[in-house]
Parts: C-alpha cells; sequence; structure tokens
C-alpha cells in the first residue's frame, strides 16, 4: 500500500499555478520539468496531447520536402518555439528560419522576425488555436507565410496564406488536397496523397 500524502504535501508542481500577470516567453526556458512541446499562449502554458500517426506523417513528408526545397541561408526547424513577444511563444509543427538568427546548440526558440513559414498540422485538440489564435499571432508577428493542414477523411489538405502588409492579415494563396505546389516562399512540390 502507497504512503500516504500529509495535508501539507501538495501533490502539483509550482508552475501550475501561474504567477500574476501570467507566464513569460523567457520563463518556458526557467520553469522546470515541463512536458515536452509547452507554449505560451497570451501568458498562459498550454499543454499538447499525444500526436496520432496522420499528425506525424504529414508532418515528416512536408519536413522532408521543405528541407529539399529551402534555399541556401535558411534552415527548416520542427517542432521549436518562436518567440512572438513577451508572452506568446507557441510551438509550430514546422517552420522556415533565417540561418542569421541560429545563435548555437542550445537555442530553443526562434524570433519572429527570423521566421519566413509557419506551419501548423490541426489536431482535434488544437483545432481553435491552429485555425484562429497562433494565425492572428504569426500575422501580427510579421511571420510572412502561414501553411495549415486539415485531416479531411484521413487526407491531408493543405490551406496556404500570404501576410498582407496593409491588412497585417493573412490572404488565402491555395488549397492544396493531392499535390501541394507552391512557387512561394520558395518552389516546394510534394505528393499529400
Amino acid at each position: 500500500m502507497g504512503a500516504l500524502m500529509s495535508v501539507d504535501q501538495d501533490p502539483y508542481p509550482d508552475w501550475l499555478r501561474p504567477p500574476v500577470g501570467g507566464y513569460t516567453a523567457d520563463d518556458l526556458d526557467r520553469l522546470p520539468d515541463l512536458p515536452p512541446h509547452t507554449e505560451l499562449i497570451d501568458g498562459s502554458l498550454v499543454f499538447v496531447s499525444p500526436q496520432m500517426r496522420f499528425h506525424m506523417r504529414v508532418m515528416r513528408a512536408l519536413e522532408y520536402a521543405l528541407v529539399a526545397a529551402v534555399p541556401p541561408g535558411w534552415e527548416v526547424l520542427r517542432e521549436m518555439s518562436v518567440k512572438i513577444d513577451a508572452r506568446n511563444r507557441p510551438e509550430p509543427d514546422l517552420m522556415v528560419v533565417n540561418e542569421e538568427g541560429n545563435t548555437g546548440q542550445r537555442q530553443t526558440y526562434s524570433l519572429a522576425a527570423d521566421v519566413l513559414l509557419a506551419v501548423e498540422v490541426v489536431s482535434d485538440e488544437s483545432q481553435v488555436r491552429d485555425r484562429e489564435v497562433k494565425p492572428r499571432k504569426y500575422a501580427a508577428a510579421g511571420i510572412r507565410h502561414f501553411w495549415r493542414v486539415e485531416n479531411v477523411d484521413g487526407r491531408p489538405v493543405v490551406y496556404t496564406y500570404e501576410l498582407d502588409p496593409a491588412t497585417d492579415r493573412y490572404t488565402p494563396t491555395g488549397i492544396f488536397h493531392d499535390r501541394l505546389k507552391v512557387e512561394h516562399p520558395f518552389p516546394v512540390e510534394v505528393e499529400l496523397a
């Protein structure tokens, strides 16, 4: 039989109670024992659910295609966060970043100014974040290109967007069902079937 917990003992880590005003982007590097892929949205910690096979396969296909197509001076990063501001540090599934923003092997995030493309593969638990919250934040931060991937009857559908500098909002540039083929931000082609 397990030991009983004393009345004074708290079963939860201290970081589950946010500080007044919420957490900051830099707190993600200081908080002990955070679950993997924890994001910061508006000062609140967001924990990601385990991903399904669909999510992993789509990410892999897009990552390979992006790595093969990315021009010199740019790098494809997987599941690494982007620091948008002091209260927002989401983690796109994939992003293309300027290599000039590389600060070394211990780097834990990229700055929004260094991100050319952010990609989100939508999961059941992340629909609102991936469809509404994150695209608004990426656009406001000046990230020029955004791709959202949806699971439609077990098949990926990619929605591509480009930032309209007059409105600081994304404008749709395409919907791709069987093959993703784009010229911007650089030429990429990948079979989705």
